[in-house]
């Protein structure tokens, strides 16, 4: 495998370009049981016809895990609204519409998105409280089973030269319900320090699938709290007021 060709860097991970493949070379704490996951994640999405990247292999290079997988050429749609912010307006319509597009999907063999959070909200660090309320707000909220990506941001989609959309990064996919992925993409643009970007998305979201914005609101507590686990610092202030359901109410 040929690594000298770095195109991204994570915090957790480095990928690089070989030819007509992306190798998502893993940092040395990345576990079997995380890239295996992801790399099955891309399969079971790849098998429903959405468009994603195909997986060629999972492997081990210089003792770390890696992910191989085909090489999407273009540009991500965050660059595009960042290099011509007058268009920004119309990326976000086809955002929010692969997003429902995707929403549309099922794929039975995922995880749960109820189940990653009921586990996400158990490691937060939150007092017992707050843990309680936000179980009982969790399990009131409809389980629904569409395709979800967790992380769905305009980084995670490239464009390419012939103008199709396609997703990338798997590692967070689940099958739930499409406001707690909404509320989710929501979460990352405002964390970035994107609030206009935000309240954009989410007004469109809400447009599009006829979502009343309490609604996903709900997820917002819920989601904020499966953030927690990263333990970003700079991240918490934010995350606790959200997530502290009784301030938040």
């Amino acid at each position: 495998m040929n690594l000298t060709n770095p195109i991204a860097e994570r915090p957790n991970k480095k990928v690089y370009r070989d030819g007509n493949l992306t190798i998502k070379l893993m940092n040395e704490g990345c576990s079997a049981a995380d890239a295996l996951n992801e790399a099955l994640n891309l399969s079971i999405v790849y098998d429903t016809g959405f468009p994603v990247p195909a997986l060629h292999e999972v492997c081990k290079i210089d003792g770390k895990w890696a992910i191989i997988m085909e090489h999407i050429e273009g540009r991500t749609l965050l660059s595009i609204i960042d290099e011509d912010p007058e268009n920004a307006q119309s990326c976000f319509e086809r955002m929010v519409s692969l997003q429902l597009e995707m929403h549309a999907y099922k794929a039975k063999r995922l995880r749960h998105l109820t189940d990653k959070f009921h586990a996400k909200i158990d490691s937060s660090g939150l007092d017992a409280t707050t843990r309680y309320e936000l179980r009982t707000r969790l399990h009131g909220l409809p389980k629904h089973n569409k395709l979800c990506h967790g992380d769905f941001t305009p980084g995670n989609i490239i464009i390419t030269s012939d103008g199709k959309a396609v997703v990338i990064d798997w590692s967070h996919a689940t099958q739930g319900n499409a406001s707690a992925d909404a509320a989710r993409t929501y979460l990352r643009f405002m964390l970035a320090g994107r609030e206009k970007q935000a309240g954009t998305y989410l007004r469109l979201f809400c447009q599009k699938s006829d979502t009343a914005r309490q609604y996903v609101d709900k997820w917002l507590a819920i989601v904020a709290a499966s953030q927690l686990v990263k333990g970003n610092p700079g991240e918490r202030e934010l995350l606790m007021r959200w997530a502290h359901v009784v301030e938040y109410e």
